[in-house]
């Protein structure tokens, strides 16, 4: 197995801005996508794991980490999936694969469910990590799900407020989405912590990530609600993971779950269940997670 440390890593030239990776394996290309707060980073303990049947690549999503973002619009449209989505299209190409499985959770499940809607011809098959689709999720916001998911609402709030937070009180961030949201204790080392830190305090992430959630807020939804209304419908197969006994559990009760959701938006196959170990289960529990994709990916083959 190759450690993480091992990969390779890349700068790749996608839409003339850069977008940082760590590369590793051989076989069908699975393009892996953190969330918030953290980098491509989180996927240190599963992506070795996925190596020996596929090529591995963990990048760091647009305006995150070390990757460059878009420059910023008024209307929040360069920072919407919908462009995050194409500029790693753009960095699949830039890597020769025309084809190829996405795996998202948390923000970048977003990203993912945007590619596979806007890019049926390249998304072999999709995997969506503790979430339910954008417009969704506004639907169903609650005071609960308000308190919970405290980013939806003061990261998506006008600059500078959400950008000082960030850069100014980084530490308190990350130990506040990695304590509070459902993981274990001690799921999380110091480097992890302090690295996922260290991205949030560059003012220029901090401001692409309040972009990307006012994105949410705004254009990513309009998107959301014309893909429903035209019936456009996600045409691979898709794989929902969620946190067990966490928030979309009870958001989505009245809608027969998680699941019962993403039937709406799925013309392809689907599967799903729950998952031990908070909204973080992909660090808490790397080995289920990975044993999951193995199994229900490991047939998808393609070739260059």
């Amino acid at each position: 197995m190759i450690a993480y440390d091992a990969f390779e890593s890349r700068r790749i030239d996608a839409q003339g801005l850069a977008v940082a990776a760590r590369v590793a394996g051989s076989g069908t290309p699975m393009l892996l996508l953190h969330g918030f707060p953290e980098t491509h980073l989180m996927w240190r303990d599963i992506a070795p794991q996925l190596c020996e049947r596929f090529t591995t690549v963990c990048v760091d999503l647009p305006g995150y980490g070390m990757s460059a973002g878009p420059a910023p619009a008024a209307d929040h449209a360069a920072h919407s999936k919908r462009a995050l989505a194409s500029q790693l299209v753009a960095a699949m190409d830039a890597l020769g694969w025309h084809r190829f499985i996405v795996v998202g959770h948390d923000r970048g499940a977003r990203v993912g469910y945007r590619l596979a809607l806007d890019h049926p011809d390249r998304v072999l098959g999709l995997a969506v990590l503790d979430i339910v689709p954008t417009a969704d999720a506004w639907r169903a916001a609650d005071a609960t799900f308000a308190l919970a998911y405290w980013p939806w609402s003061l990261l998506a709030q006008p600059a500078p407020l959400p950008e000082r937070v960030l850069t100014r009180c980084a530490d308190e961030v990350v130990a506040s989405a990695l304590d509070q949201w459902g993981s274990p204790p001690r799921t999380f080392s110091a480097p992890v912590r302090q690295a996922y830190a260290d991205a949030l305090r560059r003012p220029a992430s901090a401001h692409a990530i309040c972009e990307e959630y006012r994105a949410a807020a705004s254009i990513d939804r309009l998107h959301d609600e014309a893909d429903l209304a035209a019936g456009r419908r996600i045409a691979c197969a898709t794989l929902a993971l969620w946190g067990r006994g966490g928030t979309l559990d009870t958001a989505c009760a009245a809608a027969g779950g998680p699941l019962g959701i993403w039937r709406r938006w799925c013309g392809g196959a689907l599967e799903g269940e729950a998952v031990d170990g908070g909204h973080f289960f992909p660090e808490t529990h790397p080995d289920i997670v990975a044993a999951r994709l193995l199994r229900h990916f490991g047939a998808l083959t393609v070739s260059r």
